[in-house]
């Protein structure tokens, strides 16, 4: 089923779901791709911006505002038509999408092609009380929340007369040492400092503890980087915990799996994603949670049906048997290949097979010090921060919001962070299920 229009001949459409770092580069490569012929690109998405989610620790930290982490899509892509919504459903059969946009209205949109790159959401466990105390770090508002939340319970325990009360307010416990987790602990330890400072509190009050099941911090750095962000970490006092978890959570404290209890009023729960729910609304074949995809991530036995990034189980060539992991370097290589291959499904140049080289992984821990693996090359310290903050600017796909981001970073090194709780994300505008998913309800 297409579009078609009085007097118009009958054109291809591409339907795009997601508007994440998959979706974004396979729609902006389809619009150039597929420019001259009859074909449209349309992208189906809740957001009307493609939000660069490496960031949003700086966003926490008080570093960034959150619009210079969100590329506005009308912007970025000019030739693809924009449609604000929900997927809630696909009809393989008809080859429509159903969308439910944010007054509930809904309509049915008609595809020839489709791509799913619908993203994901945090992973939870049932862990008791995990959903309803605990924040995640995959959107602007958990982003901002968590740089409120901290300023704002700091402001608290300086009034507050009861010194387990103040101590609660001051203590904030971080679930996952990967790199997001840890990015977000020394981002607000930072913020922290630099509200001790100039409040002439005492900063070793304001405590903050890291948690991981795992025996190492940031293995996907390998184990010499892991070292020196641990030994980092703990000289700024994070009280870093391996081999650790939550058992329960409550309003105003944690339990560990060695049966202590934290008083806290700040979880932030990072520690990996899964699918979207969409996925598990399809019918189709999944791994892992994720939608199987043959080499040139097609689904099998539906050439007109392709998908990646995170909510796609991309076979690995580099690692026989494996699939790639959820990360934004893939998502992009992958969104890029899906829009070559999409177009060869079209007459329009030749597929090929998903490969991609691993560039390594850039990490800023706050005030002077990220660590870093450029094709393999092991960074940490200062000249490793210079190239975080300049790979960031380069994959910052929007020139108005590569300049915010650099401007923003050139004032980090002049001025102190601001100090800022404007209380805009309140807790019903923060949990995990408000504004997380793409797809349809869980």
């Amino acid at each position: 089923m297409t579009y078609e229009s009085a007097g118009e001949p009958t054109r291809v459409v591409v339907v795009v779901v997601g508007s994440g770092f998959a979706g974004f580069e396979c729609a902006r490569a389809l619009a150039r791709r597929l420019r001259g012929t009859e074909a449209r690109v349309i992208m189906i998405s809740p957001h009307d911006y493609m939000l660069y989610t490496p960031l949003l620790p700086e966003v926490a930290g008080g570093i960034l505002d959150a619009r210079f982490v969100t590329v506005p899509l009308s912007e970025a892509l000019p030739d693809v038509e924009l449609v604000t919504g929900r997927v809630d459903a696909v009809d393989f059969e008809a080859r429509t999408v159903h969308v439910t946009d944010c007054e509930q209205g809904f309509e049915q949109v008609a595809w020839d092609r489709v791509v799913l790159t619908p993203g994901s959401v945090t992973r939870l466990f049932d862990i008791p009380g995990l959903a309803e105390h605990a924040r995640g770090l995959k959107t602007p508002a958990e982003a901002l929340y968590f740089r409120d939340q901290l300023l704002t319970q700091i402001e608290l325990a300086e009034r507050d007369t009861d010194p387990r009360v103040a101590d609660a307010r001051r203590t904030v416990v971080v679930v996952g040492a990967s790199y997001a987790g840890t990015e977000l602990t020394a981002q607000l330890r930072a913020l922290a400092d630099e509200a001790a400072s100039r409040r002439n509190l005492d900063p070793a009050k304001i405590r903050f503890l890291l948690l991981d099941v795992a025996g190492s911090v940031m293995p996907e750095v390998g184990e010499k980087l892991g070292d020196k962000v641990l030994d980092v970490l703990r000289s700024r006092g994070i009280d870093v915990r391996l081999d650790t978890t939550l058992t329960e959570l409550g309003p105003e404290h944690v339990t560990l799996d060695d049966g202590t209890v934290v008083p806290t009023r700040t979880v932030a729960w990072v520690t990996g994603v899964t699918a979207s729910p969409l996925v598990d609304t399809l019918g189709l074949p999944t791994e892992k949670g994720r939608l199987t995809v043959r080499p040139d991530l097609s689904v099998d036995g539906h050439p007109d049906v392709f998908a990646g990034g995170d909510a796609a189980a991309v076979p690995d060539p580099k690692n026989s048997g494996s699939i790639t992991p959820p990360t934004a370097q893939h998502a992009v290589r992958q969104g890029q290949a899906l829009a070559r291959n999409v177009a060869a499904s079209l007459g329009v140049g030749d597929a090929k097979p998903y490969t991609h080289r691993d560039m390594g992984l850039v990490v800023d821990l706050g005030p002077g010090f990220a660590v870093a693996n450029p094709l393999g090359i092991q960074l940490s310290g200062f000249l490793a921060k210079v190239v975080t903050r300049a790979y960031h600017l380069y994959a910052m796909p929007n020139a108005a919001n590569r300049w915010a981001v650099a401007l923003a970073y050139l004032t980090d090194l002049i001025f102190p962070r601001p100090l800022v709780s404007i209380g805009l994300v309140t807790d019903s505008e923060s949990p995990f299920a408000a504004g997380e998913e793409i797809g349809a309800q869980a």
